[in-house]
């Protein structure tokens, strides 16, 4: 059976890879005019540390979502409208993990962190979601799937995605109040999805 999503997947492979470059926009260095010397440095690169810790962890959840869409993509061999509508979602908000990493960036230290927070672990439930919609439209069609996949296999797929929109919902849900709990719930799943990644082997079942 030949596989016809190559365009899909080509076209997905563009969008992540400027998503993850764009993340380092943020990333400044001061004026050369505001610095005088090397503790003046040292105390700007430390006042930063937002900054350092939102592309780092966009930077590693951008990259996760992309080996769990290549991953995917190794799976369905067929395409659909209804397919490439889901990944267009997908797409769509890949593209836009810029912005509430900005948003974190500047104010995870301040007043407004749980308004920052929550918009970036809300952007994180969004994404869970539409990752579990394009594989549930591709599910219930088998023909849509590469041959000889199993029904097993379908369901670890289905359900690796499934956990982890509850710990999603729960981080949005807590951010208002316990920011930092939050983030560290949307550490704590990054860490799952590159384990889970890294053990799941469908192409063998």
């Amino acid at each position: 059976m030949e596989k016809e999503t190559v365009r899909i997947e080509n076209f997905s492979d563009a969008v992540f890879a400027i998503a993850i470059t764009l993340l380092v926009l943020d990333l400044r260095a001061p004026e050369a005019d505001t610095i005088k010397n090397g503790s003046e440095l040292l105390t700007f690169l430390k006042n930063q540390w937002t900054t350092y810790l939102a592309f780092t962890l966009s930077f590693f959840s951008i990259f996760i979502m992309w080996v769990n869409h290549h991953k995917i993509f190794k799976q369905i061999y067929s395409r659909n409208t209804a397919i490439m509508f889901a990944n267009g979602l997908i797409l769509f908000l890949v593209a836009a993990v810029s912005y509430p990493t900005a948003l974190l960036a500047r104010f995870f230290g301040g007043e407004a962190a749980t308004i920052a927070v929550a918009v970036y672990t809300g952007m994180f439930v969004l994404i869970n979601i539409a990752y579990n919609l394009l594989w549930w439209i591709a599910s219930t069609n088998k023909k849509l799937l590469r041959p000889g996949i199993t029904d097993r296999a379908i369901r670890k797929i289905r359900n690796n995605y499934a956990y982890g929109l509850p710990s999603y919902l729960i981080a949005f849900g807590i951010s208002f109040s316990f920011p930092v709990t939050a983030l560290t719930i949307n550490m704590i799943l990054l860490l799952f999805w590159a384990v889970s990644s890294g053990k799941i082997n469908l192409q063998q079942e």
